[in-house]
């Protein structure tokens, strides 16, 4: 094989002696590196969950993820069933530690609490056994006492003690200094507190720390005093220990409690340390996470609970400073001009890696940064269509071109989407009125006749919406469309339609129907819509798909499998709807120069549901959190009561973007709530609370993206809330003090909002190290043709590639090796210096279980 990868190597030297030098690695310890987290996947379903014992046994059920106790995530309710099929992907990035990741199946109860009917935990170290894949997961039975996460920070000495009657005894010190991370007990935080006691085989000595209110992180600094009994036969020695026969038999048991004032206190936790810790010292001080109760050999039978099927992805990036990134990124932004394509290194990413999905992330986020995304998914996109035989089934597959411009699309067109889809979504999910046309799933008292009228006023109006939205459609978008229908004239001369189903696939197959059957997922709507409304929704966007389809085919024949749907569809055989799907599709992929959308009117960027505080409010109020509707574009904050409040303008309030001077966290013990922020501005600052850790790191670093390059930008902040007449943080007496801390160092100002070419870059260089076997397999493949050019007989290693030319790709493949080997000495130095930094013990590190 050496032989025969001799052939292009030759090619290979000289454009390796010409790359890009990159820095030496030196001492980048004392620079800057972040170490990002993000999960992504899918909750597929659930089968065979407990059925209830009366006469109706099915369940309305829902998923959640929680990091730890905290709720991140929550899937749509389905109704009446025991195998809930969710089919519900998720992304997000994980803005803090943890020690599980859980998905809890939940019984929706309208009237009472919901019921939890199992779980699955997963330890973030196993995290990496499941990742890429569809797993079925056994439920776990829910116990209150094995809910628990958060560490403990306690020190434990030795001293000897006279008594009385001048015997020495030894006394135990045990100093419980803090807690951090205690989980939210209904939404709020806890007012814990602990006891201490030691245990032994014939003595239980317990005492008990003060409550501490409102808080996820207590500092309780308490100190206890135990008397260590000692045998008869003890004697003074030079250097205090304890005798062996007395260590084994000793622990202290730190219990967390959540005080319930009238009601049951919450078990929040426990550490035992065995006494033996102090063998050879004279004091032990660690952090401790806080473990389940103990509860003995107690079995449970956990098959009975049913199952979930699962696929997760979980990541943890150590980004770099910019300049170790140049030389992949050179690489990577030249593969649209790298001829064939499919020797770039943009391409052979997505051969090698087992997920196109992985790749496709943040490949297509790096190439829009630098506006190479049009070419590079052109001429994918023009690989793709050499191996179409039929018109008809033009870019219907899952190749890297169409998971490129769905991944683009979603990125570019979120706007888009919100100025076209979100005003009558914003109807159909507020109103009541019933669209089915199912006969068999009718409801009592429903007439299919005023059903399908209904169901019709909405599909007529969401049409008419979209096929006039042309100018509203960005630049981006435009292009690529413009380029598929050039290319699929050129393949298919004689169909005068293909044209138009080369648009219309991704436009309403993978873009409007697909925003409109799951809202939610497009931040269109805050929450998932009840199950009426989704079967609106999806009889809407069958409806709108196959608009587009029918109108760019001029097919005479709907392609619905349902009879009642075939009938409701011959409603819009005309041959006006036709020409208007033309007409649109016309429009979005010409080649007249279009304004982009980011500048002729605000970009929008995010919304939800948040709370705020009060303006001007004192400490004390029972009105001093609001529940208001958020929404942020690229030129202002605004927040309102809910959406039906937007028409009046005495009820939304507006930040402009320019005016923000600062976006920080805001410390818990301002106001004892968790996941609150500050969005500092011209006037008073915006204190506001997430519902949880992941939405407040989206908002706080989408708000820090946006305002990055405004004038006049603090430097340092207050972490605390100016209240009662002084700072929290500082004790400052003027409200216009200036802050005690730095600002937080974020990217430079020149990224574009949302993309983070460094995380993105080294997001790529873990994929190729990941796939380095696949990228010599496919190197040998590539030795191996150039050797023989005889034909191919039978399947071999790189018949599963695609290779047409074989020296192109080779000596890009071997650029792809010696920028991960440079990029692996940083990353290794990085790696050695945080397993030494971060001793067994400390608050980074702590220790699990009662191993020493």
């Amino acid at each position: 094989m050496a032989a025969a990868a001799a052939a292009p190597a030759a090619a290979a030297s000289s454009d390796a002696a010409t790359a890009t030098a990159e820095p030496e690695a030196g001492d980048e310890d004392s620079r800057d590196v972040r170490v990002l987290q993000s999960l992504r996947g899918k909750i597929c379903e659930a089968k065979n969950l407990l059925p209830y014992l009366g006469p109706n046994k099915m369940r309305d059920c829902f998923c959640t993820i929680n990091l730890d106790q905290e709720e991140v995530y929550r899937t749509q309710v389905v109704e009446k069933s025991l195998s809930p099929f969710f089919s519900e992907e998720f992304y997000f990035e994980i803005p803090r530690t943890f020690q599980y990741l859980s998905f809890y199946v939940y019984d929706k109860n309208v009237l009472q609490r919901d019921l939890r009917i199992g779980k699955v935990a997963i330890k973030k170290e196993d995290l990496c056994n499941h990742s890429g894949r569809e797993t079925w997961f056994s439920l776990q039975p829910i116990d209150s006492n094995s809910e628990v996460q958060g560490k403990v920070h306690l020190e434990l000495k030795l001293n000897e003690l006279i008594t009385e009657n001048g015997t020495v005894c030894q006394q135990l010190v045990v100093h419980v200094k803090a807690c951090h991370g205690l989980p939210l007990i209904n939404g709020q935080s806890c007012d814990p507190y602990a006891t201490v006691s030691l245990v032994g085989p014939s003595r239980n000595d317990q005492k008990k720390t003060k409550v501490k209110k409102k808080t996820s992180n207590p500092q309780f600094n308490e100190i206890f005093y135990f008397e260590v009994t000692r045998s008869s036969s003890y004697t003074r020695k030079s250097q205090f220990q304890v005798e062996e026969e007395d260590i084994e038999k000793l622990e202290i048991r730190i219990d967390l409690w959540n005080n319930g004032n009238l009601v049951q206190d919450v078990f929040l936790g426990e550490i035992k340390v065995p006494v033996n810790v102090l063998r050879n010292d004279a004091s032990h001080q660690a952090w401790y996470l806080l473990q389940p109760r103990d509860n003995g050999n107690k079995s449970s039978k956990t098959d009975d609970l049913g199952s979930l099927r699962l696929n997760i992805c979980y990541t943890e990036d150590c980004v770099l400073p910019s300049e170790y990134y140049g030389p992949l990124k050179t690489l990577l932004l030249k593969s649209p001009d790298v001829q064939p394509i499919s020797a770039s290194a943009a391409y052979i990413l997505g051969e090698i890696c087992r997920d196109k999905n992985d790749a496709v992330l943040p490949l297509v986020r790096l190439l829009l940064h630098h506006d190479k995304l049009v070419p590079f998914a052109t001429a994918v996109a023009e690989l793709d269509l050499k191996d179409t035989q039929d018109a008809n089934t033009i870019f219907r597959g899952n190749s890297l071109a169409t998971r490129c411009l769905d991944e683009m699309m979603k990125i570019v067109g979120r706007h888009y989407l919100k100025v076209t889809l979100k005003p009558i979504l914003d109807e159909i999910c507020e109103s009541s009125k019933s669209c089915e046309i199912d006969p068999i799933k009718l409801k009592e008292g429903d007439n299919v006749e005023n059903n399908k009228e209904n169901l019709r006023y909405y599909v007529d109006k969401l049409f008419s919406t979209i096929v006039k939205s042309s100018m509203s459609c960005p630049t981006v978008m435009c292009d690529i469309f413009y380029s598929l229908r050039q290319m699929a004239t050129q393949r298919f001369p004689n169909d005068p339609h293909v044209q138009y189903s080369a648009v219309s696939s991704f436009v309403f197959l993978r873009f409007f129907a697909v925003a409109v059957v799951s809202p939610h997922t497009f931040h269109l709507r805050p929450h998932h819509p009840d199950p009426q409304t989704i079967r609106t929704l999806t009889l809407i966007s069958k409806t709108i798909q196959t608009l587009g389809s029918w109108g760019s085919l001029s097919k005479s024949k709907s392609s619905f499998k349902e009879t009642f749907m075939c009938e409701f569809f011959k409603m819009f055989q005309e041959e006006g709807y036709i020409m208007a799907v033309k007409k649109f599709l016309d429009e979005i992929s010409s080649t007249e120069t279009k304004v982009s959308s980011g500048t002729s009117e605000p970009v929008h960027l995010k919304e939800g549901e948040m709370y705020k505080r009060a303006q001007g409010r004192t400490r004390i109020g029972k009105k001093n959190f609001k529940k208001r509707w958020f929404c942020l574009t690229s030129r202002e904050l605004t927040y309102h009561r809910q959406p039906e409040f937007i028409e009046r303008k005495d009820a939304i309030y507006t930040i402009p973007v320019k005016n923000i001077l600062a976006v920080e966290k805001l410390e818990e013990s301002s106001f004892n709530k968790k996941n609150m922020f500050q969005v500092i501005h011209t006037e008073k600052p915006l204190y506001v609370q997430a519902n949880n850790c992941v939405e407040a790191n989206e908002w706080i670093d989408v708000l820090c993206r946006v305002s990055r390059c405004n004038q006049n930008r603090l430097s340092s902040y207050h972490p605390s809330a100016y209240l009662n007449g002084n700072w929290l943080c500082c004790l400052e007496t003027s409200e216009n003090a200036l802050g005690c801390r730095p600002c937080t160092a974020g990217v430079p100002a020149d990224i574009q909002i949302d993309i983070d070419e460094d995380r993105e870059t080294e997001r790529i260089y873990s994929l190729f190290t990941l796939s380095l076997l696949k990228l010599q397999k496919m190197e040998e493949a590539c030795g191996t043709i150039a050797v023989y050019q005889g034909p191919q007989k039978e399947p071999d290693d790189y018949s599963n590639f695609v290779i047409e030319d074989s020296v192109t790709t080779f000596k890009t493949i071997q650029q792809i090796k010696s920028v991960v080997e440079k990029l692996d000495e940083p990353h290794e130095k990085y790696r050695k210096k945080r397993s030494s930094s971060a001793k067994y013990g400390s608050k980074e590190n702590p220790i699990i279980g009662k191993t020493f």
